[in-house]
């Protein structure tokens, strides 16, 4: 055993000796992971909160990924879904034996016989499995749909409010939950938001711009999360066979009672089938023996009878399914109303701040027009200063009174020309006067 063990083992190159490999003792071999625990990725044990569907009674249990995977019978880019290192938009996803919801703050797999959550402690997810303890607590879901009888009539008949399947339960208050949860984020900025608005109209600052900013980026976050999990609601609510397929109790049920009368009917055939002689020659080649034609055929018409119930039912399932969608369609859309209406006092505020930047802008733009033209009246008086400050004989020095005349003319026509300027921004209605 030892040297089957001593061939199997790897040996580092440091500790090969082509000289004494044989001579060397195992014991003195040393692995170099030796002592150190080396765990393979995604593989390691997490701890989830289990919820019965029979009892609603809730335990902590710590199961791998695998053993998850072979428990619900999903693949692996599911699970990720509900990994909480990775952010994934809002998903629901229905798969043969499970329902994978992916809700904000609630991920979790929701089977016909159990609920499976991530343990956190986070309120909302706490509230999720005290909700579902008092509702199934409440209404004995476990006692409703045990499979005490096999006729999906009976199920076509218990199909109202109080009489839900496991699975619906579970998926509406995930639903409840992650609307609740929107909303209140919602009502949250709402309350935090129009006061900011409103004194943002009466005072432009810097400060205020800068919270209105940052007050924007979470409302255009919470917008796109809101619109994702209704525009998953509804992606759901449009397809038929996505809302059958989370029909788990009924697939189950289904399941059970083609086995079960599998079992019967074989069970009958054989007591009614009498002893077979024990000599009686077996050839390789003959044909099936006749109890397998006779199962086949059992099977068979089983299966189109069961499938013309289940479709019967399916379409009382849907709409029970839609209706539960529906609801909590126009919850979040509710909320996604709300959103858009603050998103629109945002933009008018925005606008209406425009509209003042721009009236001040003008304002500024008319007073340079104003300064622009005074300077170019006195440009003219200028020219005329200059005019006469030439080095050349003018008959008007001599006269005493030539000064004053220079002087009154060119302010009179300075006064004219700017009195023109005036007159013309009016008729153009550059200038209100």
């Amino acid at each position: 055993m030892g040297d089957l063990k001593e061939r199997l083992l790897f040996k580092p190159a440091s500790a090969v000796n082509l000289g004494d490999a044989s001579n060397r003792p195992f014991a003195s071999f040393r692995h170099p992971f030796q002592g150190v625990e080396v765990k393979k990725r995604g593989q390691g044990l997490r701890s989830w909160i289990r919820v019965d569907a029979s009892t609603g009674d809730s335990q902590i249990i710590e199961v791998d990924k695998f053993t998850v995977m072979r428990r619900c019978d999903l693949p692996a880019r599911d699970l990720r879904l509900l990994d909480p290192l990775f952010v994934y938009p809002s998903t629901i996803l229905g798969r043969e034996k499970a329902i994978v919801v992916n809700l904000e703050q609630i991920r979790c797999i929701i089977t016909a016989d159990e609920v499976l959550l991530l343990n956190s402690l986070d309120s909302y997810v706490l509230q999720y499995v005290v909700e579902l303890q008092r509702r199934l607590k409440a209404t004995g879901a476990g006692d409703v749909w045990q499979a005490e009888s096999r006729d999906f009539a009976d199920v076509s008949r218990n199909m109202s409010s109080d009489y839900l399947p496991f699975e619906f339960k579970a998926l509406e208050i995930a639903l409840e939950a992650a609307c609740t949860f929107l909303d209140t984020q919602a009502a949250e900025l709402e309350i935090e938001a129009y006061p900011l608005l409103d004194e943002l109209t009466s005072t432009i600052s810097t400060l205020n711009l800068e919270r209105v900013r940052r007050l924007k980026s979470r409302l255009v976050g919470l917008t796109r999360r809101v619109q994702k999990v209704r525009d998953e609601i509804e992606q759901l609510m449009d397809d038929d066979g996505d809302m059958a397929e989370m029909y788990l109790t009924e697939k189950k049920m289904r399941m059970d009672s083609l086995s079960y009368g599998g079992e019967q009917s074989m069970t009958g055939y054989r007591a009614t089938d009498g002893p077979q002689s024990v000599s009686a020659p077996v050839s390789p080649v003959s044909s099936p023996p006749e109890y397998r034609k006779l199962e086949k055929s059992v099977s068979f018409a089983r299966s189109r009878h069961d499938s013309m119930k289940s479709s019967e039912s399916s379409k009382q399932n849907i709409e029970e399914m839609e209706m539960l969608l529906e609801a909590y369609f126009v919850v979040i859309d509710s909320t996604l109303n709300k959103l858009t209406s603050l998103k629109e006092y945002i933009d008018d505020t925005e606008d209406f701040i425009n509209i003042q930047l721009d009236n001040v802008r003008n304002q500024l733009i008319q007073f340079e027009l104003l300064l622009t033209t005074a300077t170019f009246v006195v440009a003219i008086c200028g020219v005329v200063a200059g005019i006469f400050g030439m080095n050349f004989p003018i008959t008007l020095f001599d006269s005493p009174s030539a000064f004053d005349w220079v002087l009154l003319i060119t302010g009179v026509a300075g006064l004219v020309i700017f009195c023109s300027f005036l007159w013309f921004y009016k008729s153009r209605r550059v200038m209100p006067f």
